[in-house]
């Protein structure tokens, strides 16, 4: 990437200001704010019944459910079969995709249907990589739900499978394939931020449900929950509802607030940068308040170091997770760099450019006489260092979705569904997920062994 090139290319647009990007008149002011719409299309599809994609899901419970809706709607996507651990969940899949579905509780007696061409793995973390080896063995295509792997360890396995079977395999974060992630990539590869110096994400919530606390069904039991097919390759323990409807707050079963949260924020900034992940990180935080037996913190703060690339500049990424925010909630990502900062959603980017201060003001020029402060401006100005074309490069610019886009879950599902016929490209394929997963899961790496951790982001393993 010609790093000068691309920059230079978006300082003109800049400097041109509204005329340049939106068309509208030529605006001399110092600053510009502009709002500009983001556009997608979609090819026009029908299927008839024979070009239909089979799919099965394997996990009926909260993300499943949600994958499996923004599944149907993509055209030529029929939901056969649905796989969980707890009959009630298959009576809710009969309800909500039709009586004539086919349920079990054993995803091997899914996968071995021949009229299946792909799966959704929405599982606890702890099966992901079992059941996807699985899948592709067995001749899916399969979209595994974010992180790819509860062990950095185990994703090797994924990608040596994936790449022998030949089969398709996307990693479901589900804004990768957004409105804004695809802008914010077009921006920072323009020059938009300048050298990228730090990337700062948050994620605060206050509620029981936002720290997992699910409820649980009165109707759940020995009959109607498969507690011991759900432990798997776990620890064996005894019989505990908690954890099978509750399986984010252990250890066991899954990643804590980084493999289900930082995971989103790291294959973004991936995406938008084209990196391949941070080689260091430094995790702190705690339990402080939901004392309900989990045994992952509540409060999780990680800083990680990115090294020089191609394609960026050494950074630095700080990520926080807060469940006991009293302030009521909230999140952001945000890309900041030498020459601006861009907030991105997966409905809009927000991109914002301020002007260096390169003149000294009065706080540092108090301490001298007034002879020598105005020898001092003089030299100053003699450099112009400040510009009027520099501050025609500062402003604010937003790009929003329209109000009928489809989402970025949509789009992640169309794109896994086109690549399958052949009309596109996984843009989050195994190794893309593991180096994603694996960055994230350094913070538990960090925080259990208290002290720092290195990651070689190329051959993706601890160091």
């Amino acid at each position: 990437m010609d790093k000068n090139k691309s920059r230079r290319s978006f300082l003109k647009k800049a400097t041109l200001g509204t005329v340049a990007i939106s068309g509208a008149p030529m605006v001399f002011a110092s600053t510009y704010d502009q709002k500009l719409q983001l556009n997608r299309t979609y090819e026009t599809l029908s299927f008839s019944a024979n070009d239909q994609i089979n799919l099965g899901l394997i996990g009926s419970g909260i993300q499943g459910i949600y994958d499996t809706t923004a599944t149907l709607k993509v055209k030529g996507v029929k939901l056969v079969a649905a796989c969980d651990l707890y009959t009630g969940r298959l009576d809710r899949a009969k309800e909500l995709w039709g009586e004539d579905i086919f349920v079990t509780r054993d995803y091997r007696k899914l996968l071995e249907r021949k009229d299946i061409d792909a799966v959704i793995v929405a599982t606890p973390d702890h099966w992901h990589k079992k059941i996807v080896v699985d899948a592709l063995k067995a001749g899916k295509h399969v979209y595994c739900e974010k992180p790819m792997v509860q062990k950095w360890e185990d994703g090797q396995e994924i990608i040596s499978t994936q790449k022998t079977t030949g089969k398709l395999c996307q990693i479901g974060s589900q804004g990768m394939s957004s409105l804004g992630n695809e802008k914010a990539k077009k921006l920072y590869e323009e020059g938009a931020i300048g050298n990228i110096v730090m990337l700062d994400f948050y994620n605060d919530r206050y509620s029981a449900e936002g720290a997992w606390q699910y409820p649980i069904p009165p109707d759940a039991s020995h009959e109607t929950v498969d507690f011991d097919t759900f432990l798997g390759n776990a620890p064996k323990v005894p019989y505990e509802l908690k954890r099978f409807f509750r399986w984010r707050n252990y250890q066991d079963y899954g990643t804590g607030v980084a493999g289900d949260l930082f995971v989103h924020a790291f294959s973004t900034l991936h995406h938008v940068i084209s990196s391949n992940g941070p080689n260091r990180a430094q995790a702190t935080g705690g339990l402080r308040y939901w004392n309900d037996g989990r045994d992952v913190p509540d409060v999780s703060i990680t800083l990680y170091d990115y090294p020089k690339t191609d394609t960026h500049s050494a950074f630095n990424a700080a990520f926080r997770i807060n469940f006991i925010a009293g302030s009521g909630g909230g999140g952001g990502f945000k890309l900041v760099g030498t020459e601006g900062e861009m907030e991105v959603g997966q409905n809009s980017v927000k991109l914002k450019r301020s002007k260096l201060g390169m003149v000294p003001g009065g706080y540092s020029m108090i301490a001298y006489t007034e002879k020598t402060q105005k020898k001092i401006r003089e030299d100053y100005a003699a450099q112009n260092l400040e510009s009027r074309t520099s501050e025609l490069n500062t402003g604010e610019t937003t790009w929003e979705a329209p109000r009928d886009y489809k989402g970025g879950h949509y789009d992640h599902f169309y794109n896994f569904f086109q690549a399958i016929r052949g009309k596109g490209k996984i843009i989050q394929d195994p190794t893309f997920g593991l180096r994603a997963a694996g960055a994230a899961l350094l913070a538990n790496e960090s925080y259990y062994k208290g002290s720092q951790v290195k990651w070689d982001p190329v051959n993706m393993k601890l160091v």
